[in-house]
């Protein structure tokens, strides 16, 4: 199967998840179009400027743009999780950028707060983490997913500083005493934890969940996710608006997670 193939939202007749046309021909939920930019798409690694501190190394599998945002949107905000699939195997491809095949890889999604998870039915991070580790078995990695960290309630940081994000995600972030075992056993595969999440603006809430693994000490390779943007910034030193990022490419090992066809 492809990913046009995997695109299965079967709550039909839909508009097209990628851009949103409709009365198009749609196979499973997606234009021909968007699929085939999906498809196309490459990890890369990506990083705000300037990065925070503690900000891990970090693989995009494509710009917050286009298709990508527009199924990410439909995913999150529309309701349409059967889009949890085909997002979970992209974000596989950028996870297999981080960890080598031979290691296993423990991936740990950012949380959602309790309010979050009761607008969108279930936490979105933990359905396509889940996803991409079945992805990453089936191409012969030994993956697993784990939840160290819960999420707090926080005021809204759109108007925040990078700064003040770092400080409400910081704050935001609590460790689970009584899930850090299967981490402390995993201690000797050092280079295997990645922490994966939807979208990277700023990487204050990448910085901040590192950091509190880092304080259980739980030592994290990088972080793992779907799309990166690039923030303006206002005179006032808040976000003044979102475009598209991307920087260096991360070449697809030979042993990685294919484009399926």
């Amino acid at each position: 199967m492809s990913v046009l193939a995997d695109l299965a939202d079967l709550v039909l007749p839909s508009p097209c998840a990628g851009c949103g046309a409709e009365r198009v021909p749609l196979r499973h939920g997606a234009c021909t179009e968007c699929a085939a930019r999906l498809e196309a798409l490459r990890p890369f690694r990506t990083a705000p400027t300037p990065p925070p501190p503690g900000m891990p190394p970090c693989v995009a599998v494509g710009a917050y743009a286009g298709p990508l945002r527009g199924a990410l949107l439909a995913y999150k905000e529309r309701g349409r999780h059967r889009l949890a699939r085909p997002l979970g195997a992209l974000l596989a491809t950028a996870v297999a950028g981080l960890a080598p095949r031979r290691q296993p890889v423990v991936l740990i999604p950012v949380p959602s707060t309790a309010a979050a998870r009761r607008e969108r039915y279930g936490d979105h991070m933990t359905r396509l983490a889940a996803h991409a580790v079945r992805r990453l078995r089936a191409a012969g990695w030994e993956a697993d997913i784990s939840h160290p960290l819960e999420a707090l309630p926080r005021p809204d940081s759109t108007s925040l500083s990078v700064s003040g994000r770092r400080a409400a995600a910081e704050s935001s972030l609590r460790i689970r005493r009584a899930r850090i075992g299967f981490p402390r056993r995993a201690t000797p595969r050092k280079g295997t934890l990645v922490v994966v999440d939807d979208i990277v603006t700023t990487g204050a809430t990448l910085a901040a969940v590192t950091g509190r693994l880092e304080e259980a000490e739980m030592q994290v390779t990088g972080a793992a996710v779907l799309a990166a943007t690039q923030l303006r910034r206002s005179s006032r030193g808040g976000i003044a608006g979102l475009s598209p990022r991307g920087t260096e490419k991360v070449e697809r090992p030979a042993s990685g997670i294919p484009n399926e066809g």
